[in-house]
């Protein structure tokens, strides 16, 4: 770990100043947030951390600029919600207490423990009393009743499904928690299983969370959500097989590519689908189901990479296709999914690069459909994919691909061979997780009943405090007796209960909706306080949880909208992601050996100081590299304002005043004041602390100088306070009071400026000569185009370009330039 060094010591004690003040704090309630306060609601919300036992200084990094931003806002005369809590279920409790023998309670809550310290030396502006924790069944109790709200209405279901496995964690997970073929917790590479297991139906809303015009997000927010939806539009066709007297006439396939269906060669169907089996031919059987159970041991990830070589294997049988009556081969291969379309493709190599190179490979026909520009009938070298002309095409020939795409589907649909469609890359949400750490699901077995949800009245479903911890791949719960066997609630029959728990990421989908009402024992929230707070206003938090979190956030609160709970359409109005810090170039990870913690940088020179390198090290939303001597030059400014802040200004008044230095002083308040103003509204917390530095130094110039008075000093110390407020807490508060403000400086309104005052005496003008640079010319602001243009041509590097030449034009954009045109 990097450590301070003694240039950074302090010129006050800040120990005891950050002991003062957190007490004066909590005595005074000042961060006490009242629902029936009159003043406009501001809801901020940084993503709760999960309680891994440390903060480092990632985590303070994204948690104070929400906090800065939150307490400017408060400043700005808004009553504003800021909470915190702990994601507190998950995999890691569960595995520390396998590892530790800790029951995952103990160590969540003493892990959250630690952190709270943690954060309130931190001095963030949190109502503690609104603190959420979800592993507590205050909490999780609500996961259940919104669990059979959905189960009752439709967006809750089982269903055996092919799954992704981590054989490290024990686990399935969601298709977003597979990074590369491989757990996005701990890097294993994830198998393929079929399982039963419990869903949300979050495909009810694609089309709806494709719509992102209600929020201000970043865009690369919404294009990664945008293309995980993966919305397509397209038209299922029919190829029949009905000469296999099979229940089944026709398999039906997906493609956006219906201009093209002339110029299929071959059926692919997905490893899984049931026609596999009942078209396959004796004399291929073998082959087909090795190739099936090979295709089984690989993940969804990897089976769609587009570095994987396409491969397939021949069942023996045909399709027709309808449109020309061709007979085409039925081929299983690995690239097409059950979960998509219809788990059937259609092969058309001439006009699909990776078709192209499949057919080559396996010998089969190459049928141009689309032909390009001027091409002779020749064979292609490789797929042609741009738009052309229809050929080998029936009575379509000779039209543009694109009219081709409306005029087959319509003669498609006429037929009854099939219909416009539209699918969908994402898939429903995934819930079940076969461990201990986790909501159970209110949902018992019974034999008489079948599938039966737990009455509200038996909620909570509490998880047993002596489940045992054993990597066996099954939840702990299953081996629990005391657990498993239950009662049916509808016949009191003997049942077993559903021993799966949520995953996490349901806590998640609505925390911020428990932070309006934390203690609200009627409901997951009281809805006159949900009433009163509504969405959040600002989030911020990691772009990493794009098509997680913030996906299934969205999804749940247009779900509560439409059962009545909720009267907003979105979780979250505004969204802005930090960026990350990093150390010896690498992001910060325990298992790399380079996290920073912050506890002795804060014993060694404050909270403060941390906070307000951690904002100035680079662009928030971009983040920035940790390094000893940055946090030292922090130290020496915060040492200089509490040097400024402390002299005695009447010493200023045995001295003339000059009124223009005072002048000058005034502006550059009003000036910096609009500046870090502008800068915190946007999240550029580092270029607005660079200004309130700019302002501090020419403070001590002006005090050196001995011509300002005790007036203009005290105004500026005031108002500087002011600005740090946000980001130095403890200072400014310390400073507030021996300026003589009233308690607390957080409780002070945002300083204003003046547009008169804040604007420039002077400006810079550009003077071209023929539109090439010549000179700069300092002038008043407030110069008239008359003079402006006599300035420029008085100017004697102008007049060396244009002696002996007529001046034509002389051009004049207000404030920044004049051209002169002479020839």
């Amino acid at each position: 770990m990097a450590t301070t060094t003694q240039s950074s010591r302090m010129s006050y004690d800040h120990r005891d100043m950050q002991a003062k003040w957190s007490d004066r704090w909590e005595d005074g309630g000042i961060y006490a947030v009242a629902d029936d306060d009159p003043r406009p609601k501001w809801y901020e919300l940084h993503m709760y951390p999960y309680p891994s036992g440390d903060l480092h200084v990632g985590h303070w990094f994204a948690m104070t600029g929400a906090d800065v931003h939150a307490r400017y806002m408060r400043m700005k005369g808004y009553n504003v919600l800021h909470p915190m809590g702990f994601d507190a279920f998950g995999l890691n409790a569960e595995n520390a207490a396998i590892k530790n023998g800790v029951h995952p309670h103990t160590w969540t809550m003493s892990n959250i423990e630690n952190m709270r310290r943690q954060l309130r030396s931190m001095g963030p502006m949190y109502d503690w009393e609104r603190e959420v924790v979800t592993c507590i069944p205050d909490y999780y109790k609500w996961n259940q009743w919104f669990f059979l709200q959905l189960y009752k209405n439709g967006l809750a279901y089982r269903a055996d499904a092919p799954v992704n496995w981590c054989p490290s964690c024990q686990t399935v997970l969601a298709n977003e928690q597979v990074i590369n073929g491989f757990c996005e917790r701990c890097d294993t590479a994830v198998a393929h299983k079929d399982m039963e297991q419990w869903f949300f139906k979050i495909t009810d809303y694609a089309d709806e969370l494709l719509d992102h015009s209600k929020m201000d997000w970043p865009d690369r927010i919404n294009t990664m959500q945008t293309n995980w939806i993966g919305r397509s539009k397209g038209v299922e066709v029919d190829f029949d097989i009905s000469e296999y007297g099979l229940d089944e006439q026709a398999i039906r396939t997906f493609t956006t590519r219906i201009d093209t269906v002339f110029g299929v060669t071959f059926i692919v169907l997905a490893p899984e689908h049931p026609l596999v089996d009942k078209l396959t031919t004796s004399e291929h059987r073998d082959e087909v189901t090795a190739y099936v159970e090979q295709a089984r041991l690989q993940t969804e990830i990897e089976r769609l990479s587009t570095e994987k070589e396409k491969t397939g294997v021949f069942t023996g049988a045909f399709a027709v296709n309808k449109l020309n009556g061709e007979r085409v081969p039925i081929l299983v291969a690995d690239y097409v999914l059950l979960s998509y379309g219809t788990g059937m493709v259609m092969g058309v190599p001439a006009h699909d690069e990776r078709d192209f190179i499949f057919a080559t490979k396996n010998g089969l026909p190459i049928r141009v459909v689309i032909a390009p520009p001027a091409w002779d009938g020749s064979k292609l070298d490789e797929a042609y994919i741009a738009p052309g002309t229809q050929v080998n095409s029936g009575q379509f020939d000779g039209i543009p691909n694109s009219e081709g795409l409306e005029r087959i589907a319509d003669f498609i649909e006429a037929n009854g061979w099939g219909e416009r469609s539209v699918n969908y890359r994402m898939r429903d949400w995934l819930i079940s997780r076969q461990r201990y750490w986790g909501t159970p699901i209110p949902v018992v077995y019974c034999e008489k009943c079948g599938e039966t949800p737990v009455p509200e009245s038996d909620l909570p479903v509490l998880l047993p405090e002596d489940a045992e911890f054993l990597p066996t791949g099954d939840s702990p719960l299953a081996l629990h007796e005391g657990f498993v066997n239950a009662t049916c609630p509808d016949c009191g029959s003997p049942a077993k209960r559903e021993t799966d728990t949520m995953d996490t990421f349901v806590d998640s989908s609505w925390y911020f909706l428990r932070y309006a009402s934390p203690k609200f024992e009627d409901g997951p929230f009281d809805p006159n306080a949900l009433e009163q707070w509504g969405a959040v206003d600002q989030y911020t938090g990691g772009v990493e949880h794009a098509v997680m979190h913030l996906l299934y956030a969205r999804f749940f609160v247009k779900a509560l909208r439409d059962l009545g709970y909720v009267e907003f359409d979105e979780p979250f109005v505004r969204l802005v992601n930090q960026g990350t810090i990093v150390f010896n170039h690498q992001k910060m990870s325990k298992s790399r050996g380079n996290v920073i913690a912050p506890d002795a940088y804060v014993s060694d020179v404050g909270a403060d100081v941390v906070r307000t390198y951690m904002m100035f090290m680079g662009p928030w939303e971009a983040g920035g590299e940790w390094n000893d001597d940055g946090i030292n030059g922090m130290a020496r400014w915060t040492n200089r304002v509490w040097d400024l802040a402390n002299r005695d200004a009447g010493v200023l008044d045995e001295s003339d005043t000059h009124p223009d230095a005072v002048r000058g002083l005034r502006r550059l308040m009003h000036q910096t004041i609009r500046k870090v103003t502008e800068d915190v509204e946007r999240f550029k917390f580092n270029t607005g602390i660079a200004a309130m530095m700019e302002f501090s130094n020419v403070l001590g110039q002006a005090w050196d100088s001995g011509a300002i008075d005790s007036s203009a000093w005290n105004e500026s110390i005031r108002n500087l306070a002011l600005m740090m407020s946000p980001v130095t807490p403890f200072l400014a508060e310390e400073i507030w009071e021996r300026v003589g403000g009233p308690f607390s400086v957080h409780q002070q309104p945002w300083p204003t400026w003046d547009p008169d005052l804040a604007a420039d005496e002077t400006i810079t003008l550009v003077v071209q000569v023929n539109g090439r640079l010549r000179d700069r010319i300092e002038v008043p602001a407030d110069i008239s185009e008359d003079d402006a243009k006599t300035r420029a041509l008085e100017s004697d590097r102008v007049a060396a370009h244009t002696e002996g030449k007529q001046v034509r034009r002389v051009i004049y954009v207000p404030g920044r330039l004049v051209n002169v045109v002479a020839t």
